[in-house]
């Protein structure tokens, strides 16, 4: 938030919650989960934007209907291909799109597989402007049903975190993803320290903070602390590529730590010196992932322990820090 916007912010808050904890926990909800505006801000986003859009712009286009009237948006790409071929599932971060996924979209396109990649509600082409983690696997199930069983889900950040949970089968009211594989690129292993983050900066006292809390489990049917990784990974027993920067600002390295430790099923790769945003086109990060998509333990011909070595180090959306880390 700019500076302004988070006094204004701040002062209504405290004013709300000296009035009612309970009000104040559910506007503070409401404002968490709203999403940016989905045009890219600055010249390299909208060059990465404008770049996205040109690879995807031959993709067949689709409307995927979720509950309570919200939508997310699915391009895919070989749809119509005839024989037996692989479906990959593409999910993107918070405030990004299926334009910023474009060249990871390519690169599995390209091997003649079947791949969708989603938009969820409130970003890209999806419309509205507000998502949370119930929405956003509602909208994996229902690309799902829309397109069949998908070989295996990729996702970016909150995009990744929502495929874990996903799989996992966590929420309640949406069928699991059946997929054989997932890959997690930066993505967060649990979600207190965002709401705890969110509820300092806007200024929240313990009851509403634990109202803020509460609204998550009114929408999801899980309590906060049951989004982790000991959950998600435990439930589950595909194989899982985990891959991380130590450099990454907006979710800190020990979050993959976290996956990794949370079962043997998973396989964590260091793309050191890509941050949070360029590893998901980083060639190394490509290449990782296509040798794990193909069987691989995510590097051909990569053992368990050299992949959990650190990579070599390649030098090389109005957001603060806090939300861009979803």
């Amino acid at each position: 938030m700019a500076n302004f916007a988070l006094e204004v912010t701040r002062l209504g808050i405290s004013a709300l919650q000296a009035i009612s904890p309970g009000l104040a926990g559910k506007a503070a909800f409401r404002l968490f989960c709203r999403t940016p505006s989905p045009r890219p801000k600055g010249a390299r986003a909208k060059a990465a934007h404008a770049s996205g859009a040109a690879r995807l712009a031959d993709a067949e286009r689709f409307t995927l209907k979720l509950a309570g009237g919200a939508k997310a948006h699915a391009y895919r790409l070989n749809g119509g291909a005839r024989g037996k071929r692989k479906r990959f599932l593409v999910t993107h971060g918070w405030g990004s799109s299926a334009e910023y996924m474009a060249e990871l979209v390519s690169m599995l396109s390209a091997t003649g597989a079947e791949v969708v990649a989603l938009d969820f509600p409130g970003h890209g082409r999806a419309g509205g402007h507000f998502l949370h983690m119930g929405l956003a696997v509602r909208s994996i199930a229902a690309a799902e049903e829309r397109f069949g069983v998908f070989d295996a889900v990729i996702g970016h950040s909150f995009g990744g975190a929502a495929l874990m949970v996903s799989a996992a089968g966590l929420l309640p009211a949406a069928a699991p993803v059946a997929c054989g594989r997932l890959v997690l690129i930066g993505a967060p292993s649990e979600m207190r320290w965002l709401f705890v983050d969110f509820g300092r900066m806007i200024g929240l006292r313990p009851a509403a903070q634990a109202a803020l809390e509460n609204e998550v489990h009114r929408v999801t049917g899980r309590r906060l602390d049951e989004f982790d990784a000991g959950n998600t990974v435990g439930a589950i027993s595909r194989p899982v590529l985990v891959i991380h920067a130590e450099d990454d600002k907006e979710v800190p390295p020990v979050h993959a730590r976290r996956y990794d430790a949370a079962g043997e099923n998973v396989r964590l790769f260091w793309a050191n010196g890509f941050g949070h945003r360029r590893i998901v086109g980083a060639a190394p990060v490509l290449g990782a992932i296509a040798g794990f998509l193909e069987g691989g333990r995510g590097e051909d011909g990569a053992s368990d322990e050299s992949i959990k070595k650190d990579a070599e180090i390649i030098p090389i959306f109005e957001l603060p820090a806090r939300r861009a880390a979803l």
